[in-house]
């Protein structure tokens, strides 16, 4: 398919309460949305990095300056026949998973609804319904935890996860697991913690786990394989991995025993595909995780939480979990109780209303 326009798009989307996490406070969720056009067809992909670099060495301004100036160019005008190909046009850059994302996300689209398909079909899903789990952030205490734990587990959440950070980890850990003896749960460290702090997770072994996710730094393997060794608690590597290379040298070097994957985190759907691939190969379960995005970016988690090797409830959310207006249509809604299910239209099934859009964004270029 021939690319001959592309829109990009910077948007700040205001969250309904803060989400706090060992990266730190965040009060609005930062994303930039990519529409690669190819005649009277179009694609929508969507990357969100964030407003500051906390959580990856990209943020929303440095992810939408490289799109419009490095890689929109690049693209412009060439005929992209398959996501390998264009993840090989953008070989060259470096790093900047996050912006190479939105436009592999949203060739994706346009390629299912070129094909008259829904993505997840395109994709190799086994069935369109996706089980989610229930994710709490740093609260303002562990009563107001327990309550909204209480309220997931009625909704009929098949597991929860636990945003960790220095000062709130061991104690409260150690409370909700005596709250709730028989729920699925794990925690989610963020890059938090060092191998200083071994003596900690040795006593969160005891607690029963699904898996610790992200414990040490986010660019390492070789501190977690070492914690790893000593757990019976499985880890789960995030931000650790950023590309199938990444992901066949933790699995090598038994740094992990669960990945996560976010298309945004790993350059979008095409580098997906290929990790889950590896792990299933390797007998390594994943799931998959996202950043707060709008029911575009969403919707692409959704197609791949269908893939056959994701065996986790993925991190996947209603639009009105986080946001009071989506700036898409139709916006991320449960079909069952933490249960999504992927649209049958061709493609993702949503994309950006232009009002909505108009009332979010912060930075806006197109060209042909």
């Amino acid at each position: 398919m021939n690319i001959d326009s592309i829109e990009i798009v910077r948007v700040s989307m205001p969250l309904i309460y803060p989400f706090r996490t060992a990266c730190g406070d965040d009060y609005t969720n930062e994303s930039v949305l990519v529409r690669l056009g190819s005649g009277d067809r179009y694609g929508w992909g969507e990357s969100a990095s964030g407003k500051e670099p906390t959580y990856s060495p990209e943020c929303s301004i440095t992810q939408f300056v490289i799109s419009r100036d490095i890689i929109a160019p690049l693209l412009l005008g060439r005929d992209i026949r398959s996501g390998n190909e264009l993840l090989k046009i953008l070989s060259g850059i470096k790093g900047n998973q996050f912006a190479k994302a939105a436009f592999d996300c949203a060739w994706w689209d346009l390629h299912a609804r070129m094909l008259g398909k829904p993505l997840w079909k395109v994709l190799g899903g086994i069935g369109p319904t996706v089980d989610t789990g229930a994710d709490f952030g740093i609260m303002e205490s562990i009563d107001l935890l327990l309550e909204t734990i209480h309220t997931a587990n009625s909704q009929g959440y098949k597991r929860i996860k636990l945003k960790c950070r220095p000062g709130w980890d061991l104690d409260m850990v150690d409370t909700v697991r005596k709250t709730f003896p028989g729920i699925t749960m794990h925690i989610d460290c963020n890059s938090a913690y060092t191998l200083d702090d071994f003596d900690m997770f040795m006593k969160l072994d005891r607690y029963n786990l699904a898996m610790i996710e992200q414990p040490l730094s986010h660019d390492d393997l070789i501190d977690h394989a070492a914690l790893q060794a000593h757990l019976n608690t499985p880890i789960c590597l995030d931000e650790s991995i950023t590309s199938p290379d990444k992901t066949r040298k933790a699995i090598q070097s038994k740094a992990c025993r669960w990945i996560n994957i976010k298309p945004g985190r790993v350059g979008g759907i095409t580098n997906s595909l290929l990790i889950h691939d590896i792990c299933r190969k390797a007998n390594i379960p994943c799931w998959i995780g996202g950043m707060l995005e709008s029911a575009v970016g969403a919707s692409h988690c959704v197609a791949l939480a269908t893939l056959p090797n994701i065996r986790y409830p993925s991190d996947i959310f209603p639009s009105e979990r986080f946001y009071k207006k989506d700036l898409a249509s139709p916006p991320m809604k449960h079909s069952a109780p933490s249960q999504f299910t992927a649209s049958m239209s061709p493609g993702i099934g949503t994309e950006p209303e232009p009002s909505a859009v108009g009332e979010f964004k912060l930075d806006h270029a197109v060209l042909r």
